[in-house]
């Protein structure tokens, strides 16, 4: 089967599509990207102008439905292309709008948003070269994108590769697991060590403002503690939270 560049196969699409599929991710992590926007944009009201915040692959709009109330005033535009995902969307989001970052794009003007919301995407793309370049075409001079993503070189992915096992968030199939802990399979593509998502990021044409680390829900409950004290060093995070701006 061959398919163009800016096309992702049937296969995956037909996966999205499914509704066993997870389209959400964690509260905790949620939250703390939307502290770290919050920070950015800083309040939507009084004499501050609301802004435009696009939260690109919404999946459910459960991610959306928890930064809400720390950006008060400001308006949140959920985009997927998942339609049941946008169904279900629809039960926290004002503005649920079919989109894409590759072929025609997202049915937005250039320049249009003041912050991206990016969390848990990047990992599932076949060419995130062009949805970083379709990200940074919609966003004004100095937008924000807050990008989350699973981080590769998590503490405990050195001991699983030490002792020569598959690491978390690494995917061989879309039908199973095979080679690592877990049962779920969730459809990762691509996965970045810190230093590769800024220097990915950085070659986008985007400044890395923080780099901050979260937890992961997914952690056995004995290991949370440490997952939480891991957040410390976003080397050894769960989940790489990064804050870069248009340049």
């Amino acid at each position: 089967m061959t398919t163009t560049a800016h096309q992702p196969p049937k296969e995956l699409r037909d996966f999205y599509e499914d509704p066993a599929v997870p389209v959400a991710s964690g509260t905790p992590r949620s939250r703390r990207q939307a502290r770290m926007l919050a920070a950015a944009l800083g309040p939507g009201t009084g004499t501050h102008a609301a802004r435009t915040v696009l939260d690109i692959g919404c999946g459910d709009g459960t991610a959306a439905a928890t930064a809400a109330p720390l950006l008060t005033g400001h308006r949140v535009i959920g985009v997927d292309w998942s339609q049941d995902a946008l169904r279900r969307a629809r039960a926290h989001l004002t503005y649920p709008i079919r989109g894409e970052l590759t072929g025609p794009g997202l049915p937005f003007a250039t320049g249009c948003a003041d912050a991206v919301l990016f969390s848990e995407v990047i990992e599932h793309l076949v060419d995130p070269d062009a949805a970083l370049d379709e990200i940074r075409r919609v966003l004004r001079p100095g937008g924000h994108l807050m990008l989350s993503t699973p981080n590769l070189a998590a503490w405990y992915n050195r001991a699983l590769l030490l002792a020569g096992v598959q690491p978390v968030f690494s995917e061989v199939s879309l039908r199973a697991v095979h080679g690592r802990p877990g049962k779920e399979v969730v459809g990762h593509l691509r996965l970045y060590t810190p230093r590769a998502l800024r220097e990915f990021v950085a070659a986008s044409g985007f400044e890395v403002v923080r780099l901050q680390g979260a937890p992961f829900h997914g952690v056995p409950r004995p290991l949370r503690p440490l997952d939480r004290l891991a957040c410390a060093r976003p080397s050894l995070a769960s989940i790489l939270l990064l804050h870069a701006r248009k340049t």
